[in-house]
């Protein structure tokens, strides 16, 4: 399991746009949105830089939380 946080997020739309882009990067099983944290769950094996890319080029800036 890994979390992001992922800045920007206000609103469902926001949450559905960052699971679709998370959800697209091989290896992930599942995506799980806090909206209420700006965090995003992903269960399975990815890449991070590849996630933090696929969310950055949805439009939501992403970092690997410590």
């Amino acid at each position: 399991m890994l979390k992001l946080k992922v800045d920007e997020m206000s609103c469902g739309h926001c949450a559905a746009t960052v699971t679709k882009a998370v959800e697209g990067v091989s290896g992930v099983e599942k995506a799980d949105i806090d909206l209420a944290k700006g965090e995003v769950t992903v269960t399975g094996n990815p890449d991070v830089a590849a996630l933090i890319a696929a969310i950055d080029d949805a439009g939501y800036p992403a970092r690997e939380m410590a």
